[in-house]
Formats: C-alpha cells, sequence, structure tokens
C-alpha cells in the first residue's frame, strides 16, 4: 500500500502572497489562495474589501506588486506579452456590466474571440456559437442585438462568449449586481448548471443564498486580506470571527 503523498492535490489556480496597491492604499494586503479543478469559490465581503481587484488580478487586467500567481502551473508574467495571451484563454472573465459589442448580433459576440484570437473557421465558430447560445437557454436569439435583449439574456450571452474560449477557469465578478430582481434567478441558473458540470468557477457574489447552495468553499474578504474560508456551513453556520458575524448580521436585518 502506498503512504499518501503529503503534497496537497495540484492547485489550478494558485495564489500566494499577493500584494496589491493603487497609490498610497493597499488593497490587497497579502493574499494566499489555492482553488483546484472544479472547485467553486465564492469571495464575499463588503465593499471595498478587495475581491474584486483580485479576480482582476487572476485574469491579468491588473498588475500587483509582490506575490506569486500561476494558472494550470503557469506564472503570470506581465512583461511576457505571449504568456499573458495564453493566460487570458485560460482564464474566462464575466462582469457586472455585460460589456457585449453593441454592433453585433448575440450570436456575433459569441463568436468573435475563436474566430480572432483562435483561428477558428467562420462556419465551425457559428456552429459552435449556437451550440453556446443553446446552452445558456437562448438558442433562439443568434441573430438579435444587444439592445433588442433583456438584461439577464445580455448577460447569458456574455455567459457564452467567456465558454467560447474554452477556458480553464471562469471568474464572475457581481454578475448579477447591474440586474432586475426578477432576471437574476436565470442568471444564476446558468451559472449552477456549469458548477454542475464541473467548471471551475470563482465568483464574487453578494447572492448569499446562492453561494452557500454551489459553493464547494466560500472565502469572506476583510480590509484586504482572506479572514476566514470554509465550506458553506462553516462560513454561514458557525462564523468564527466578530467581522464574519457583523457582516452576516447585517444581510439578515
Amino acid at each position: 500500500m502506498t503512504p499518501p503523498s503529503p503534497n496537497p492535490p495540484f492547485a489550478l489556480v494558485d495564489i500566494r502572497g499577493l500584494h496589491k496597491s493603487f497609490g498610497a492604499t493597499e488593497v490587497l494586503k497579502g493574499i494566499d489562495l489555492q482553488v483546484g479543478r472544479k472547485e467553486v469559490v465564492c469571495i464575499i465581503g463588503k465593499s471595498g474589501s478587495g475581491k474584486s481587484t483580485l479576480l482582476r488580478c487572476i485574469n491579468g487586467l491588473e498588475t500587483f506588486e509582490r506575490g506569486n500567481l500561476a494558472v494550470d502551473g503557469q506564472a503570470l508574467q506581465h512583461s511576457d506579452a505571449n504568456a499573458m495571451r495564453e493566460l487570458r484563454q485560460q482564464v474566462g472573465m464575466i462582469f457586472q456590466s455585460f460589456n457585449l459589442f453593441p454592433h453585433l448580433s448575440a450570436g456575433r459576440n459569441v463568436m468573435l474571440a475563436p474566430t480572432l484570437v483562435k483561428g477558428l473557421p467562420r462556419e465551425e465558430a457559428r456552429t459552435r456559437a449556437q451550440a453556446l447560445l443553446e446552452r445558456v437557454g437562448l438558442g433562439s436569439l443568434f441573430d438579435r442585438m444587444p439592445d433588442q435583449l433583456s438584461g439577464g439574456q445580455q448577460q447569458r450571452v456574455a455567459i457564452a462568449r467567456a465558454l467560447a474560449m474554452d477556458p480553464t477557469v471562469l471568474l464572475c465578478d457581481e454578475i448579477t449586481s447591474a440586474l432586475d430582481p426578477e432576471l437574476v434567478g436565470e442568471v444564476l441558473q446558468v451559472v449552477e448548471m456549469l458548477a454542475n458540470e464541473g467548471m471551475t468557477l470563482i465568483l464574487v457574489t453578494h447572492e448569499m443564498a446562492f453561494a452557500r447552495k454551489v459553493s464547494d468553499r466560500v472565502v469572506f474578504m476583510h480590509q484586504g486580506l482572506i479572514h476566514e474560508a470554509g465550506t458553506p456551513d462553516e462560513i454561514f453556520n458557525r462564523p468564527q470571527t466578530p467581522e464574519l458575524r457583523q457582516f452576516l448580521a447585517v444581510l439578515h436585518d
């Protein structure tokens, strides 16, 4: 019988000692976070705790001063344009604002990156875009322009567009916060489907019931640090620190 390996399983996203400042303000004060393949991690915390900045560091939109960040074993190197291009193909990101190209139909928004970045033939990209729109429940809306879609539909197109690059990990930054309450469910349903299919997801969210339902792990950020992390049951039912207890109490008021 072989002895158990002393090393933890390989982390798909491996963040160690990450520091990030804007001017004199230190926003991330030494973040350590490892996310395994197929893991769903929800990041919660007050505004200004560094949640969105952390996501933007993972996909290379922000540079950081100190620390290490690797995705699938590849270190993030801002000085290497090729390495950054490869990273961005691996890391999909969905934002609060849908960021669709207004002059392109839903289907063409989904087709754009695979044809431009990956050189996918047009017909193949079209077939793939159609399949992805069907996957997010919008199969009949390929030719609709963004301004003809509801906010929830636009955000689902944005999810399909991110998936078109076949990312290894998908980052979601408060993707329901710009939506009317009645449209939130349709977007979260798609994300839950991705979680069930084994997509690696890192989500910044204020939807606590959703975080409790889909997360393997919940991370509470406070003042630029990971203050607590654990299973949904541990975080929501047995918070260890006054800061997390206060954060959850405010939500229940």
